[in-house]
């Protein structure tokens, strides 16, 4: 058994060796050395690639957003709305869950916090603030295909009241 590894081990560094002396010469001119080197690199080894499948969406609907009206007034988490703040109202997500908002129409994004419960308005899935809807490039619109995808739930010590805190 031992000798059969010892042969194989042999022929193996024979062939290795034949293959490394049949570097390039000195007597090739600059430009057939460069094109010598461009052919002879080692490839990376290969890995299976496996393509990253995509996450599927949270939600896809529509969005709205609300503005001026609602500026100051208390939202769900007990801040008051900023209509410049990037921040949406959900039915469902967690209050301080962050999402990030895709506009379906020109492929903008903006990542979110919801700090509000909304919509009221049936049909829709997502009510954004002002400066989000700006950012996603639909605030003359007023309402849009959107794409949610949450980035990031928040954590225990967000959902319980002040009140149940150490």
């Amino acid at each position: 058994m031992r000798s059969r590894i010892a042969r194989g081990l042999v022929l193996f560094l024979c062939i290795a060796s034949l293959g490394a002396a049949q570097g390039p010469n000195s007597s090739g001119t600059e430009h057939d050395r460069s094109k010598l080197l461009q052919t002879s690199t080692v490839a990376p080894q290969a890995y299976p690639k496996h393509p990253k499948k995509k996450p599927d969406p949270y939600q896809v609907g529509t969005a709205s957003w609300y503005g001026e009206q609602f500026d100051g007034k208390q939202t769900a988490s007990g801040e008051p709305f900023d209509m410049y703040d990037l921040t949406a109202a959900h039915p469902t997500l967690p209050l301080g869950t962050r999402v990030k908002v895709t506009n379906l129409h020109n492929r903008k994004s903006v990542v979110v916090v919801v700090n509000d419960r909304g919509p009221v308005v049936d049909g829709r899935i997502i009510d954004l603030s002002y400066a989000a809807a700006q950012a996603l490039g639909f605030e003359e619109k007023g309402l849009q295909r959107v794409r949610l995808d949450v980035v990031h739930y928040p954590t225990e010590a967000y959902l319980r009241p002040v009140a149940q805190l150490p």
